[in-house]
């Protein structure tokens, strides 16, 4: 199990349109992967929030690390979240920086006084995400994390 630096860097996001054309490319070019595959959906995420109601989007979500950074890949499939939101309005590209909070309700409170409401939020098995409303004044989100634990893959790219 990995170890992160409260506050720390975590993981580099980007939003794509065609998951498997993107871990191609990284994979072929620079040799990041494996990728472990999941497709994240109301019922197996917990707690699935968009915009403060329950979400009802569908994506597959792509993660490899790259030395001590993971880089996550998004696709949006199905409804609406803030993934498509940046597809609209940015095409693809960067997305969101994530940050180590082991608590991140706490974290989470923090941001919010200072101006920065969660946007979207989910928890899968025991792993926590909040994406915070930075986009204004970083032009990009950020996303709190906890490292938590979750399930294997469900497929992995190259097999």
């Amino acid at each position: 199990m990995r170890t992160f630096t409260e506050g720390g860097t975590m993981q580099v996001a980007y939003v794509v349109r065609d998951l498997e054309a993107a871990m191609k490319r990284h994979w072929d070019i620079f040799k990041i992967g494996p990728w472990d595959i999941y497709q994240f959906e109301p019922g197996k995420v917990q707690n699935y929030f968009y915009r403060g109601k329950p979400a009802t989007h569908t994506c597959l979500i792509a993660v490899a690390w790259s030395g001590d950074t993971q880089l996550e890949l998004m696709q949006p499939l199905t409804g609406y979240s803030i993934y498509d939101e940046h597809l609209e309005k940015h095409g693809e590209g960067l997305h969101h920086i994530k940050l180590f909070y082991a608590d991140c309700q706490k974290a989470v409170e923090t941001f919010t006084r200072k101006g920065y409401p969660v946007i979207q939020s989910g928890r899968i098995d025991e792993d926590e995400h909040y994406y915070l409303d930075t986009e204004k004044d970083f032009g990009y989100i950020v996303e709190l994390g906890n490292a938590g634990r979750i399930r294997p893959a469900e497929r992995r790219y190259p097999a």
